[in-house]
């Protein structure tokens, strides 16, 4: 039988301010077979601008297209900065067999990037 996932972390660094990102509200969600998106859980990022698992304790999730919503414009208003990107969707697959996915975000009023972190 294949590995479900077990886990699903992010952290978020402000690359203008050369500093982790504290307090972006995350979301993690799950598309169903209709295409429809699943609320899986929410948080916000620490001091450290991480979210170290954003699965409940009690969720062991199948493979399938997942994705972390950062809300940006709060984080950046808070800063008195504006942004173009009110908000950072970060749509990815998850295959049978892998068990933790850290899908870091760096962020900056005018652009950002991600990728498969560790």
């Amino acid at each position: 039988m294949a590995l479900a996932i077990k886990r699903i972390s992010t952290h978020v660094l402000d690359t203008a301010l050369g500093k982790p990102a504290q307090d972006v509200p995350v979301r993690l969600e799950r598309q169903d077979t209709s295409g429809h998106w699943l609320l899986l859980g929410s948080a916000h990022t620490d001091q450290d601008g991480r979210c170290g698992q954003l699965l409940p304790d009690d969720k062991v999730l199948p493979a399938g297209i997942y994705r972390l919503t950062f809300d940006t414009a709060d984080y950046l208003a808070a800063q008195k900065i504006d942004t173009l990107y009110p908000w950072v969707e970060v749509t990815f697959k998850v295959r049978d067999g892998e068990s933790h996915f850290h899908i870091p975000l760096l962020l900056s009023p005018n652009g950002y990037t991600t990728y498969r972190g560790t």
